[in-house]
């Protein structure tokens, strides 16, 4: 039995991503064995959720080594078979250096880790911890190479070492709370609300194919966002849609929850 790949693939912007996952699905249900894909993009990530939502031959769960994390792995099986978030493998490790008169930026670790030879899917997020070096999730088979291939970052020598997921230094991601009462749910009412620019301007990023909405692009001014939405402008940040009342007057009091 093969998925009915063509259909599921109708509409989708991340086509021969998605293609790849979808030959997985397939090697899940054929092998009855549990299948994991690379690191995935958010808006990979989002719209293989949404086709694996509409099968009832297979499950999956998906994870990228702590909870907020961007990038992340799917676990695929059968749905007969038992699936948890420990099926997701992902290994942390521990690029230790002395950056202070050679300042390394996120740019900087992933351009050193694809310089060994990796591609850029056996990478998930990288934590800059300043000074001291950064922090990288990677496949776990790939950990013994890159302990004794990734020595060096810009100019500085770096020693590379495996460590626990409990050992990441993760910053809470900085959110603000607000709320704003718009006349309708138009994605440059809201969208300009909670990143706190013109709606002129917002329509125009909208416009430029600068916007999405839960990793979609959304060239519409007019698309209507609903609760549970995750508006995001390149550059400029992102912003949750929360709670959406009716106030006495029929306007929308909606609460957003921005993140820098």
């Amino acid at each position: 039995m093969n998925l009915p790949k063509d259909d599921l693939l109708k509409g989708v912007e991340n086509r021969a991503e998605l293609s790849r996952i979808l030959d997985q699905a397939d090697q899940a249900i054929r092998t009855w064995e549990i299948v994991q894909t690379d690191f995935l993009s958010p808006p990979v990530l989002y719209e293989a959720l949404e086709i694996f939502g509409k099968l009832t031959e297979v499950q999956v769960v998906h994870g990228g080594g702590y909870p907020q994390a961007e990038r992340q792995r799917l676990a695929i099986a059968r749905e007969e078979i038992p699936l948890d978030a420990s099926h997701v493998e992902i290994a942390a490790l521990d690029i230790a250096g002395n950056f202070l008169f050679d300042t390394a930026t996120h740019r900087d670790f992933l351009g050193s880790l694809l310089g060994t030879g990796l591609v850029r899917d056996k990478v998930g997020d990288i934590l800059v911890l300043g000074d001291r070096g950064a922090q990288a999730l990677v496949i776990p088979e790939l950990v013994p190479f890159l302990e004794t291939s990734l020595v060096q970052v810009r100019s500085v020598p770096v020693k590379t070492r495996p460590i626990p997921l409990e050992e990441l230094k993760v910053r809470p991601p900085k959110k603000k709370e607000l709320t704003t009462v718009e006349a309708s749910l138009r994605l440059d009412a809201i969208g300009s609300a909670g990143l706190g620019m013109s709606r002129a301007k917002m329509a125009e990023a909208i416009a430029s194919g600068n916007v999405r909405v839960n990793w979609k692009t959304i060239t519409q001014s007019s698309y209507n966002v609903k609760a549970g939405d995750l508006i995001s402008l390149r550059g400029k940040g992102r912003v949750e849609v929360g709670e959406i009342n009716m106030t006495k007057k029929e306007r929308y009091r909606v609460n957003l929850t921005r993140f820098v």
